[in-house]
């Protein structure tokens, strides 16, 4: 892609050497790894052409990198939270992708009987048991992030997603929130942003326009 700003990230040296990228064009969204991502969520980024997984910004306990909400099969109101124990080697500074899981091994077996226990009854549960397996092997890697990731691929897989997943920390950026998601979206050739309720309260955005980028706001799906 043509930089409309020769200050531009996507005019560094450091482009040559980044992973492969999609065609130029498309719809970019960028978001932290979730485990098994709400419908909203999941929904922001099957919209897209490409995920750019926000890896290498703060840990935050309330977020969702390391749990999530599942619903009862009968009763979907009625919820328990699925938690992978997390700690975190530098503090509250640690970034998501350095975060790491506690006991990865008792990790991954709470993790399968919790998701059995809840779903295990469903029509759909080996169907879901041939695949889930991929997700618990990412356990063995140690990282809550990586865990994360691969229950969002695995959903988006089961949709029929075609897209392609990048991770913040592989692309070049500059400091300041709305800069660095000009950034990572005109390194990868994007020419809109998905953005999703909770970013349009903060976002700038100057500097996607400079980039020729522009912001779509993404309204989720209701349910009844």
């Amino acid at each position: 892609m043509e930089p409309t700003n020769p200050s531009s990230v996507t005019a560094s040296p450091a482009v040559s050497s980044l992973p492969d990228l999609p065609e130029p064009g498309g719809l970019c969204a960028i978001h932290q790894p979730n485990l098994f991502p709400r419908l909203t969520t999941l929904a922001k980024l099957f919209a897209a052409d490409y995920w750019i997984v926000l890896d290498d910004v703060q840990f935050t306990r309330r977020d969702y990198e390391h749990r999530a909400r599942l619903g009862a099969l009968d009763e979907p109101d009625r919820q328990q939270w699925l938690t992978i124990p997390t700690r975190l080697p530098y503090g509250r500074s640690t970034l998501i992708r350095d975060a790491l899981i506690d006991d990865p091994s008792r990790a991954r077996r709470k993790t399968a009987g919790v998701l059995r226990q809840n779903y295990g009854t469903s029509p759909h549960w080996t169907a879901l048991t041939r695949v889930l397996g991929e997700v618990l092997d990412t356990f063995d890697t140690g990282r809550t992030a990586a865990v994360a990731e691969a229950s969002t691929r695995l959903l988006l897989d089961l949709l029929g997603w075609q897209g392609q997943i990048l991770a913040s920390s592989d692309l070049p950026s500059r400091p300041g929130r709305s800069q660095r998601l000009a950034d990572l979206c005109a390194v990868t050739g994007a020419r809109t942003y998905v953005c999703g309720t909770g970013g349009m309260a903060y976002l700038d955005p100057a500097p996607l326009a400079v980039e020729g980028i522009a912001v779509m706001p993404f309204q989720p799906p209701t349910t009844n």
